[in-house]
């Protein structure tokens, strides 16, 4: 690949993407632009800017945006109308944010002239697949450079010399080991590695940042009511929110009953298994009230079928094809699900668990005529079950018989 000549680097203003911003200005000779997305991280994000300043970015080629409503609205909602689980566990927080961080690098590479993006993701991960085949889906003509592909810093204290040589601020923290590494966005916070590489050691308390542990939660359990329109939350408690305000506040719920933690060992893309601590509070609590509102409006048919492609829907995510036509495709299948996907949901809140405990919509398919234990006034006639139960058995007793005849 020939050198670029101007490069968008996904820069959170961190040590790793600093270094990697001086590096790319070093082994390139290029001019670089870099975006910080705020995604609900939870972090102050303006030092970002002066950090890049400091390292001598212009002004007009540092870029900071607040994206939380387009995450949550065109990626986190589209994603949780399928109930989507990686392999029935991990509610795919940060596979789902490398998609738009991906689609801003190549947009603001189109307004500034930039022939190349950057990322810090490394050669072992998931992120690196994520943040590639999404540039690529969106521009064939793209540059991508993945320094920790490519350089020769292959330690922390090489990492270290680099910073020193070339006047990066190095806090006093990072000058050791970190003791597990952190991605967190408004959908969740990811842990892993160091201090949490050994699957069979429980992780200490100290790794989870969002969510109170379950047995130190309020004693009382708190009831809330969560509003769908067509798949989509619009209100808590009969007030009209945002989908961005929505999840802050299921999270702020979630995490005080301790409601959302995950432990898992999952199978990366890429071939080896990896154990992450994910905290998922106002997902899980979205997931239940979505599953709540969908079983008393989705049709039989429509929810078997939604929930048979949900894992390839999910694997999708995960493995970096949110951009993939396989994907658009089934995200239609979902869609036209959710037309009928309108009601509110009460959920009880208590130590580590929300529990749909009851549903109600002007859509739905109940009908408690057909299904009262009392006089239901002719809404069913109970004989037509013995022609549907013989239908259905005939095949089983065709087998039977041809069995039987064959041992005799």
């Amino acid at each position: 690949m020939s050198a670029p000549k101007k490069v968008v680097l996904a820069y959170s203003g961190g040590l790793d993407t600093s270094i990697i911003l001086k590096w790319l200005q070093t082994e390139y000779g290029c001019e670089v632009v870099t975006f910080t997305a705020d995604l609900g991280q939870g972090e102050e994000l303006e030092p970002a800017r002066a950090k890049a300043e400091l390292l001598g970015i212009a002004p007009e080629n540092i870029y900071i945006e607040d994206v939380r409503e387009e995450f949550v609205r065109d990626f986190v909602f589209p994603m949780f109308r399928a109930n989507a689980l990686y392999e029935g566990l991990y509610l795919l927080g940060t596979s789902i944010a490398r998609p738009l961080i991906s689609k801003r690098l190549v947009e603001i590479a189109a307004e500034t002239g930039a022939d190349a993006v950057a990322h810090g993701a490394t050669g072992k991960g998931n992120d690196q697949v994520r943040f590639e085949l999404s540039a690529y889906a969106l521009n064939p003509d793209i540059k991508v450079i993945a320094p920790w592909r490519i350089w020769d810093l292959t330690s922390r204290t090489k990492l270290i010399e680099f910073a020193e040589a070339n006047q990066i601020p190095i806090a006093k923290d990072k000058r050791g080991e970190a003791p597990f590494s952190v991605d967190a966005n408004l959908l969740h916070t990811s842990s892993e590695g160091k201090a949490l590489e050994d699957p069979a050691v429980q992780a200490p308390e100290y790794v989870y940042q969002r969510t109170v542990a379950p047995e130190d939660a309020p004693d009382a359990p708190e009831c809330i009511e969560v509003s769908f329109e067509r798949g989509d939350a619009t209100a808590i408690n009969g007030e009209a929110m945002s989908p961005a305000t929505i999840l802050t506040k299921l999270n702020e719920l979630g995490g005080k009953h301790g409601i959302g933690r995950l432990d898992f060992v999952e199978n990366r893309f890429v071939g080896m298994k990896s154990r992450g601590i994910y905290e998922t509070p106002g997902g899980t609590v979205l997931l239940e009230a979505h599953r709540g509102i969908e079983q008393i409006t989705l049709d039989a048919g429509a929810g078997h079928l939604k929930d048979s492609i949900m894992p390839r829907y999910a694997e999708l995510i995960y493995n970096g094809f949110w951009f993939s036509p396989e994907r658009e495709m089934l995200q239609a299948l979902i869609d036209k699900s959710q037309e009928h996907v309108t009601g509110t949901v009460r959920l009880k809140l208590y130590k580590g668990s929300a529990t749909c405990v009851g549903r109600w919509s002007d859509h739905s398919l109940y009908s408690e005529a057909h299904v009262t234990f009392e006089d239901d006034a002719g809404a069913y006639d109970q004989k037509d079950a013995q022609g549907f139960i013989r239908l259905n058995a005939l095949r089983l007793k065709l087998i039977a018989t041809r069995d039987r005849r064959l041992k005799g």
